[in-house]
């Protein structure tokens, strides 16, 4: 069987993750420190982990709507309003989704085309580029820079602009670099798409985790709802990856078209997991604020270790990344982080697994103990002193 005239070609021609290279390496390799995934190492607050026990004990194990539970896509309604000022309907404005990856690949199943354009901030998550070119969608690349903290800038965006853009994504705050964009920030990228048929994707994933300042969306924004999918779940501020939860909210005539596509695709979102999200929603602020305190303590910890040892490190304001530069090293981000993996033991992720712009910087992970982290500096400290010594 001659495979190569069978499969997809847009499948085959899909990249792999840059981040699995290195997993694959550590996993072979004994004793490894692992600064690379972007997994809290906090367990589920225990008030959900009860809550999902109840369910289990009562055999709430059926499906539910195709949206999720009413139950939950309520207290999301609440929850988004309270953080927002933006209320959207329970019944016909939420659907309740296997992750925030599944909201983002509905997003651009809904609205992209062959041909259609779609804008996205680099350094960014590694699944909007694949999602985009499996619709057959053509991504279109902005590089941001250090020195704008790497935020989306809207005379950037100006240039990129066309008459077959689609849609914008808005990956803030960000994953590899911890940026965050303020109300200052994104109202001029707001007064820029107005008049326009242009559609916004904001990844919120990371708003809980903010350090400093209070996250502001974009869906705050004067007649910024209509144009806006906002995108959100549970794995990052709540410890809850593996509950496999998140969801989207947006104007009725897209969430029509997208519970379809996960009507077909998916059925519904787990079960459990969805009451289990009510829980969470409703009594795990605290929860949240204990971890955002502890995961803002590492971020000094890591910024100014990285600083110390000569690699500039801006401090990120969001997330739980930090993005140190090694340029100074003269190698390039693969380089360093595989030599760093097999003669230290130490795994990062090279910049470059987000986008071209992203060569010179390795994205570090702060989801980790502080004695995990600092162990980790040490051997990194030792690595940097044999660069210089040109013991390679």
């Amino acid at each position: 069987m001659d495979y190569s005239k069978i499969l997809s070609k847009k499948a085959v021609g899909l990249k792999p993750s840059g981040i699995r290279k290195y997993f694959d390496i550590a996993a072979k390799l004994d004793n490894v420190i692992s600064l690379g995934i972007g997994e809290p190492d906090f367990k589920t607050p225990w008030a959900v982990r009860r809550e999902a026990i109840k369910a289990l004990e009562r055999g709430k194990t059926v499906y539910t709507a195709n949206a999720g539970l009413i139950a939950l896509r309520k207290q999301i309604s609440e929850y988004t309003r309270e953080r927002t000022g933006v209320e959207y309907d329970p019944d016909g404005e939420i659907i309740v989704t296997v992750g925030g990856s599944e909201a983002i690949d509905l997003t651009v199943r809904a609205l992209v085309e062959p041909g259609d354009e779609v804008i996205i901030p680099e350094p960014s998550f590694v699944c909007y580029k694949p999602i985009v070119e499996l619709t057959g969608g053509v991504p279109v690349v902005i590089d941001t820079k250090e020195e704008d903290r790497f935020k989306l800038r809207a005379e950037a965006l100006k240039e990129k602009i066309t008459d077959r853009t689609k849609l914008l994504i808005l990956p803030y705050p960000n994953n590899p670099t911890g940026a965050v964009m303020i109300k200052e920030d994104l109202e001029p990228i707001a007064e820029l798409l107005s008049g326009t048929d242009i559609m916004v994707l904001t990844d919120e994933i990371y708003s809980e985790l903010t350090y400093g300042l209070k996250h502001f969306s974009v869906i705050s924004l004067p007649n910024m709802k209509e144009r806006t999918v906002y995108v959100n779940g549970f794995s990052k501020a709540f410890a809850m990856t593996g509950w496999r939860l998140g969801y989207m909210c947006a104007p009725k005539e897209i969430i029509k078209q997208a519970v379809k596509i996960h009507q077909f695709g998916i059925m519904s979102s787990p079960t459990v997991s969805q009451y289990a999200a009510i829980e969470a929603l409703r009594s795990c602020e605290e929860d949240v604020a204990n971890m955002v305190d502890e995961y803002d303590m590492r971020r000094r910890l890591l910024v100014d270790a990285f600083n110390r040892l000569g690699l500039n490190c801006f401090m990120p304001e969001g997330a739980f990344y930090v993005f140190p530069c090694i340029k100074s090293t003269g190698l390039t981000s693969d380089e360093f982080c595989e030599r760093l993996l097999y003669s230290k033991r130490v795994a990062v992720v090279p910049g470059t697994a987000f986008g071209e712009s992203g060569e010179g910087y390795v994205r570090v992970s702060y989801a980790y103990s502080r004695e995990h982290l600092k162990t980790a500096v040490e051997k990194i400290g030792e690595f940097l002193e044999e660069l210089k010594s040109g013991d390679r």
